[in-house]
Parts: C-alpha cells; sequence; structure tokens
C-alpha cells in the first residue's frame, strides 16, 4: 500500500484532517453548533460550482463560500442569541439551494460529483501541501486560543466578562473552521465532512473529564479512524470517506456499549 504515492498523500491529509477537523470540532459540540460542519460543507459545494462554472480551482471557491457561510453562521446567531441552532438552519438551506441552482451550469458534471464524496486517492502535491497548511493554522490557533475557546464555548457572557474580545475571536475561529471545511469538503467529501468533525468529539466526551483530555482523544479517535479506514477500503476497494466516517460511528457504538457494561458491572457489586 505505502509503495504507491498517491497512498502517501492520501495517508498525510488523513492524519492532518484527523487532527483538525476533531479540534476544531470540540469547540463547535460544546457550543451546541454540531450541524455546523454540515451547513458549512454543503455550503462549500455551491463555491465549488461556481469556480468550476468560473474556471477557478473549485477548492479556491469552496474556501470563499465556507468563509461567507460562516460569516452569515455568526451574523443570524448575534440576532437570535436564544435560537443559535437557527443560524446553522438557513445557512444550510442558503447552501443547499445555491448549490442546487449552480450545479445546472456546470460543465462537467464529475468534476462537481466528486466533491459530495471526496477524492482524497487523487489529490496533488500542491492541494497535500495545502491541506497542511490549513492544518498547521488550525492546530496553531486551538492551542495559543485555548483559553478562550474554552471560555467561548462554555458561557460568553464568562468569556466576555474575563476579557475575550467575542467580536475577534468567533471571526477568528468562524474564518478557521471555514478553511478547515472547505479543505476536507475535497478530499473526504462535502456528505462526510460533519461526521468526522462530531463523532470523535461524541466519542471523547464519553471518555474525557477535561477540555485538554476531550480535545486530546477526539484528535485520537479521528487519526485512528482516518488511518485505518483508508486502509481497509484500499484493500476491500471501498469509498474512503464513507469507510472512514463507518469506523468512526463503530467506535462510538463500542463504546457506549463498554460504559454501559461497566456501569452494568459496577451496579451488581
Amino acid at each position: 500500500m505505502l509503495a504507491y504515492a498517491f497512498m502517501q498523500r492520501s495517508l498525510i491529509i488523513g492524519l492532518l484532517l484527523g487532527i483538525a477537523l476533531p479540534l476544531i470540532g470540540v469547540t463547535v459540540v460544546l457550543r451546541r453548533l454540531s450541524m455546523v460542519g454540515d451547513a458549512l460543507s454543503h455550503t462549500s459545494l455551491a463555491g465549488v460550482a461556481a469556480g468550476l462554472i468560473g474556471g477557478v480551482n473549485p477548492v479556491f471557491g469552496a474556501a470563499a463560500a465556507c468563509l461567507a457561510g460562516a460569516f452569515c453562521v455568526e451574523a443570524i446567531r448575534s440576532r437570535f442569541k436564544e435560537q443559535s441552532e437557527l443560524a446553522v438552519a438557513v445557512v444550510l438551506a442558503a447552501g443547499i439551494g445555491l448549490a442546487g441552482v449552480l450545479s445546472g451550469f456546470v460543465p462537467n458534471a464529475a468534476n462537481f460529483s466528486a466533491f459530495l464524496f471526496g477524492s482524497i486517492l487523487t489529490v496533488s502535491n500542491e492541494e497535500t501541501l495545502f491541506v497542511l497548511g490549513i492544518t498547521v493554522v488550525a492546530v496553531v490557533f486551538c492551542i495559543t486560543a485555548r483559553r478562550s475557546l474554552f471560555l467561548l464555548a462554555y458561557d460568553e457572557t464568562q468569556a466576555r466578562i474575563s476579557g475575550v474580545n467575542l467580536p475577534v475571536m468567533n471571526a477568528a475561529f468562524v474564518a478557521v473552521t471555514a478553511l478547515v471545511v472547505a479543505v476536507a469538503s475535497r478530499t473526504v467529501g462535502s456528505l462526510m465532512v460533519s461526521s468526522m468533525m462530531v463523532i470523535p468529539v461524541a466519542c471523547a466526551l464519553q471518555l474525557a473529564k477535561s477540555w485538554k483530555i476531550t480535545c486530546i482523544v477526539a484528535c485520537s479517535v479521528g487519526v485512528v479512524s482516518t488511518l485505518v479506514g483508508l486502509t481497509i477500503s484500499f484493500y476491500l476497494g471501498l469509498k474512503p470517506g464513507g469507510t472512514i466516517v463507518l469506523l468512526s460511528v463503530a467506535l462510538l457504538v463500542i463504546i457506549f456499549a463498554l460504559r454501559s457494561l461497566a456501569q452494568r458491572v459496577s451496579c451488581q457489586d
């Protein structure tokens, strides 16, 4: 498997996204915006279609669309503070609608369809470097701003009192999230991004007791499920994106089962 250059690139990208997506996902999930990945990934399809129509690299189109969608989510959230999930639903609907309209003008439907389920095995060296750059930005941001993100995730009022510049921090976070989702949409597929962002975090929340450990466990689950999923998909001839997501779900089910078994044993004792 490692003898093939395309698998080497795929494993590198899988490792990078296995870290970046769950790391961003911790804050997303704890802010009760678990579907934001879905909204942005579907919005990215509109950018992909626009890029293909205009002859621009569709990854750049996806990044621009994700950035616009992310800032729209924040703008709508500021107006509906008690119904923050409404912002995600509005952007999701707008993204799907726009992508549906623009897809009818795409000259090569196959290129557009590749973004639905991803094409991690066909990523070029240039795109690999792009993913590496975005991952480095995301990881550095999450590490340097970990205190602000922690406060932001649990209580924005307390974050403001503690001196966090909410407008700047929100803008920075949504920008980083949008860029990570954009590059992930190209590699693992727009339909899979949200699952890769949320499911490892769900696993971590069952096992971890602190913010730091939650981040570490979520990234570990993301890396393991991605690398193992790519290996299984290579040898069995399966779609990589779907295999990775199903493996993550399987890990979550196993964790649920083991926790349930442990609780029963403790009750009997």
